[in-house]
């Protein structure tokens, strides 16, 4: 189904072929030797050079100048390869089928659902003054489109020279963060300008990939943005394309905890800068078969993804373990707040683990029962996620989404973001600033039937 963000589901096969490649040792590929080693790609360093064991004689010193010299001839053949090939521009590739290709139309639908937007929220006038920060759906725009104006209109872009663009990666499995090869990003209005100085500042630190080509050109969750931009830019200058900041377009992929931190210190200091603007691109929970996630309530009151392999498995041995006594087959049962029990009797400890493949790690409120329909579960496990967002506390969220299993296709974007927020706040934000507030939420169907599948969408802003 065209434009539902559900062209990409979550792939196996890619993962496990992201895994195969990490270890292909020797092999050449992109005109770069890939070297297997366990440090993951994102943190390995982009130039190879001698080990201290190799050249014992070659002090630190040398090493690094040997490496910056490398850098700077590396950042010069790119350079004019880049003039001899001319500008390279990413087609709209998903205009015509995820939204309308054709300029007067979709500024017309843009327009239809902006203005179905209040112009205030509560005592604040939209845009909101310093509202540098969204988050904001990716699905087609009959989906997604009215629910993603909430966050557009209140982003403020009065001030910014530059805007990020953080999104999934839903055609290939990616380990950590990738930049953009292109030059330009086309949108049926016009062409978004990709800023090369900040891209080459964030090559430098060794922590990005580049988004293969071809890849970048299949990916949804950037460009289903760039439209919207392209219109608030609009409203925000008065069609002086002149004025129109650059933009970073950052994919960002599978990332534990301290990772989320690591590229959020990265970040911090461009989301620090008031002429910087950012929007996070996800989709909430994502429930049906299509996606292998479709919690269900049992009789024992304990939610169960029906599609996990290890659950159905397990459940062949469900009537022993309730007998000896084991809910969920390792001893423990789930508490309300999504948080697993401790480790024994009076542990004070309450540090939350993901619960067992299969189990979603929550025990519903009194008032759920087999009964309730399923669309209310779905809301419960996204009103956790939002809630954990609006804390403001990374750590929460990065948590809430282990222990619940919650689809949120944008999860690792929104992390970073927040880990980045949270340098900013230890570096003394105002009160009230650098914590999401969402204003809208919305699923494209109201399931009541395990056949059924639906997507979530959410829109919030950030003040910085």
């Amino acid at each position: 189904m065209p434009g539902n963000d559900h062209t990409y589901p979550p792939c196996p096969r890619a993962r496990l072929e992201g895994q195969r490649r990490q270890l292909d040792t020797g092999k050449v590929r992109g005109g770069r030797q890939v070297i297997a080693s366990p440090t993951p790609p994102y943190l390995q360093p982009r130039l190879l050079l001698p080990r201290a064991s190799q050249a014992p004689d070659a002090s630190a010193q040398s090493r690094r100048m040997l490496s910056s010299l490398l850098l700077q001839i590396k950042q010069s053949v790119s350079e004019l390869s880049r003039r001899a090939n001319g500008m390279r521009t990413r087609q709209a590739s998903h205009a015509g089928s995820w939204y309308s290709g054709l300029p007067t139309r979709l500024s017309s639908e843009l327009d239809k659902w902006l203005a179905l937007v209040p112009d205030t929220l509560g005592d604040s006038k939209l845009p909101i003054a310093g509202a540098r920060v969204i988050i904001a759906p990716h699905a087609g725009y009959s989906y997604s489109g009215p629910c993603a104006a909430w966050a557009y209109k209140a982003l403020d872009l009065r001030a910014a020279k530059r805007v990020f663009v953080l999104g999934p990666s839903h055609t290939y499995y990616l380990q950590g963060c990738a930049l953009t090869s292109f030059d330009k990003y086309r949108t049926p209005f016009g062409d978004l300008v990709v800023d090369s100085e900040v891209t080459t500042e964030l090559e430098e630190t060794g922590g990005f990939q580049e988004i293969p080509s071809y890849r970048d050109v299949e990916e949804h969750s950037l460009e289903m943005h760039l439209p919207y931009l392209w219109k608030r830019l609009e409203q925000t200058h008065g069609g002086d394309t002149t004025k129109f900041p650059r933009i970073v377009p950052i994919l960002v992929g599978d990332l534990a905890d301290p990772d989320e931190k690591h590229f959020g210190q990265l970040l911090a200091p461009y989301l620090k800068d008031p002429e910087n603007a950012f929007i996070i691109s996800s989709d909430f929970c994502h429930w049906g078969e299509r996606f292998t996630y479709r919690p269900t309530y049992y009789t024992d009151g304990i939610l169960r993804n029906i599609d996990a392999r290890e659950e159905r498995k397990a459940g062949q041995n469900q009537s022993k373990k309730r007998k000896s006594g084991d809910q969920n087959g390792n001893g423990r049962r789930l508490i309300s707040n999504g948080n697993a029990d401790g480790p024994s009797e009076g542990d004070e400890s309450r540090t939350p683990t993901p619960p067992p493949p299969g189990i979603i790690g929550i025990q519903p409120s009194p008032i759920v029962t087999a009964d309730t329909p399923i669309h209310e579960f779905i809301k419960m496990l996204d009103d956790m996620a939002i809630e954990a967002v609006e804390t403001g506390v990374h750590s929460d969220f990065y948590k809430v989404v282990q222990v619940t299993k919650n689809s949120v296709c944008g999860r690792h974007p929104i992390g970073v973001v927040m880990a980045a927020l949270e340098v900013l706040e230890k570096e003394g934000l105002e009160d009230g600033k650098g914590k999401f507030k969402f204003v809208q939420y919305q699923r494209s169907n109201l399931v009541s039937d395990v056949q059924d599948f639906s997507v979530s969408y959410a829109s919030a802003y950030a003040i910085v």
